[in-house]
């Protein structure tokens, strides 16, 4: 079978997803396609979840921070931005969902967007609400365990 001419073919482009949710999630790439398709059926519907075609291209996720490049059809930039928007939580666990770029090439979406400077992470001991906790620091966040969960805080709000 030929291949189609190259005006005739499909025309993509690719998002650059950050990822980031507490340190001990541990997300994988087909529970978040499930998640995306979910969104997309609920915001636009089967016949504009179709069209837009999100998939899930390279995925990559460690210590509560990852990434993601999803693939959206040319002229449905915008919708695959807005479905992105509303996922909030995958397999239950709550996520941040950001798109830092759009590229044409997957090669360029990963070398613009994507490969940046690591951020380092630590996990140690911070005095917060008068108590010691466990946490992880990343940067200026730190994410402090308390009882089941955790607190989101700053530098500034540990002594």
């Amino acid at each position: 079978m030929k291949h189609l001419p190259k005006h005739l073919r499909q025309r993509w482009r690719y998002l650059a997803v950050a990822l980031e949710s507490w340190p001990e999630t541990d997300l994988t790439r087909r529970a978040f396609q499930r998640e995306l398709w979910t969104a997309a059926r609920d915001l636009v519907g089967d016949t504009g979840s179709a069209d837009a075609d999100l998939t899930v291209y390279g995925f990559a996720f460690e210590d509560g921070t990852g990434h993601a490049v999803v693939r959206v059809r040319r002229n449905e930039v915008q919708r695959g931005r807005a479905v992105l928007a509303c996922v909030d939580s995958v397999d239950g666990h709550p996520v941040g969902v950001r798109v830092t770029g759009v590229s044409g090439t997957v090669r360029a979406c990963e070398e613009k967007y994507i490969r940046g400077p690591e951020i380092p992470t630590e996990e140690r001991y911070v005095a917060l609400a008068g108590s010691e906790r466990r946490a992880v620091v990343r940067s200026e966040r730190v994410d402090a365990r308390v009882g089941d969960g955790h607190l989101g805080a700053t530098d500034l709000d540990c002594e």
